[in-house]
């Protein structure tokens, strides 16, 4: 069966109600849209990045969020070359649901890198309760990553 295109002026159309469905594009793009979230507050979370003896070191080492809740997460990096976080299975599957600032998707998916002494805020909802690692490795010295731990605690409220 032959499928015609749709009208020119009916796709603009479709676009622009896409938002006031509540959907976003890169929803759409990931297939399933995340289950409510287990919280309505997204609180404030801040890791920073410093360099010690060449390396990169991200504080706080042990960073606690709440599980399954959208979180604001603000890095700042003090360090004097591009870092890399990752942190396996929370930059993936449509988990971030908004990055900006000095923040870029590194194309595995499997973190954001942080821009020489940059700062950015990465919107996102957490994995579900229990302990992950994380780690934050310079673009400069990949041999030695910083390793720290992400506890995901059932949210309070």
């Amino acid at each position: 069966m032959h499928r015609r295109p749709l009208p020119a002026l009916v796709r603009p159309i479709l676009l622009a109600a896409i938002p006031a469905l509540g959907l976003s594009s890169a929803a759409l793009a990931q297939g399933k849209p995340l289950p409510t979230p287990a919280s309505d507050a997204m609180p404030p979370v801040e890791l920073s990045v410093e360099m010690r003896d060449g390396h990169p070191v991200c504080q706080p080492a042990e960073l606690r969020l709440p599980a399954d809740t959208n979180v604001a997460l603000n890095v700042v990096s003090r360090a004097d070359q591009p870092v890399t976080i990752t942190m396996p299975g929370q930059f993936e599957n449509g988990r971030v649901l908004h990055a900006d600032g000095d923040l870029v998707h590194v194309a595995s998916e499997k973190g954001y890198t942080v821009k020489r002494e940059g700062k950015g805020t990465l919107r996102l909802r957490t994995l579900a309760a229990g302990e992950k690692s994380f780690a934050c490795t310079g673009a400069n010295s990949r041999s030695n990553p910083f390793e720290g731990k992400v506890i995901l605690t059932p949210p309070s409220g």
